[in-house]
């Protein structure tokens, strides 16, 4: 293919990307904060911000029982210790339901930890943990959850870092029954987000921003008790996806090189035996 065609082609796809980008302005709220959330260039950019009065956050209009979120997240840069930026799809109530991305921060230089879980029923204890193969503080990286009656894979940049199966048959609760919300935040929680909270937030280093775009949230949208799904099965292939092998020698990779902490290998905090899930999971 000549250098023009391929010039050519990969304006084409930016513009389909583009005309396809979401409007922060149609499809959340900047929930709290104080003004300290800021959607921006006409609805393409959203940026939350963290001071010593407050943090800020953001969440989806439209509730979803099963759907793919993608988000595009630029974290805090430089000394990030003691902030926590999130990206989560959780549901209402005392026994919620939440499937989540929380990025612990960390001094300049080291890595910052990526930290996903899943409750459902008010009852997490899932966590896994990453470090990232780049500076997501240097660009914008997409990061998506895909969540269908079958299972829950966790992506960056289009590689499973995580899946999540629905284990029903073992005895083991799987979030299917309850809307869930999108939501973001930045907050400080420097009592536990780095080292166990041993080191704290530096205030002369505020105020931290992390920036969110091109958010796309395709799903079967929940509102009034019934869903946009509920007559016939959605046509988007993240209803029924499963991991080909590509997808499974990819997150192979990622849980070989950059997984720091699987709950599954945790003998100390399960003496009993590991959770039945954990035998069907990778």
């Amino acid at each position: 293919m000549s250098s023009f065609k391929i010039f050519f082609f990969s304006a084409l796809l930016a513009a389909v990307f583009s005309a396809s980008a979401a409007d922060f302005n149609s499809d959340v709220n900047v929930a709290w904060g104080n003004g300290r959330g800021k959607i921006l260039n006409n609805g393409q950019l959203l940026t939350l911000t963290l001071d010593k009065s407050s943090g800020s956050g953001f969440q989806s209009k439209a509730e979803y029982l099963f759907g793919k979120i993608d988000m595009q997240i630029k974290l805090v840069p430089g000394n990030s210790a003691g902030t926590v930026t999130t990206f989560y799809l959780k549901s209402e109530g005392s026994t919620w339901d939440e499937i989540d991305f929380e990025f612990l921060g960390n001094m300049s230089g080291d890595p910052y930890t990526l930290h996903t879980n899943v409750y459902t029923q008010g009852k997490g204890e899932k966590e896994q943990q990453f470090h990232l193969w780049f500076d997501p503080t240097a660009n914008f990286h997409t990061y998506s959850i895909l969540w269908n009656p079958h299972r829950i894979i966790w992506t960056v940049d289009n590689t499973p870092i995580r899946e999540f199966k629905n284990s029903e048959p073992l005895g083991v609760l799987f979030p299917k029954s309850k809307p869930m919300r999108m939501y973001a935040s930045l907050w400080n929680a420097d009592d536990w987000a780095t080292r166990g909270g041993l080191v704290k937030t530096d205030w002369s280093k505020a105020p931290f921003v992390a920036s969110y775009r091109n958010i796309k949230c395709d799903g079967c949208v929940h509102a009034n008790g019934r869903s946009s799904c509920s007559s016939t099965k959605p046509n988007s292939n993240w209803y029924t996806q499963e991991m080909d092998s590509t997808s499974q020698a990819r997150l192979r990779w990622v849980q070989k090189n950059y997984r720091i902490y699987n709950y599954c290998t945790d003998s100390k905090r399960f003496p009993q035996g590991i959770p039945r899930e954990c035998e069907t999971i990778a």
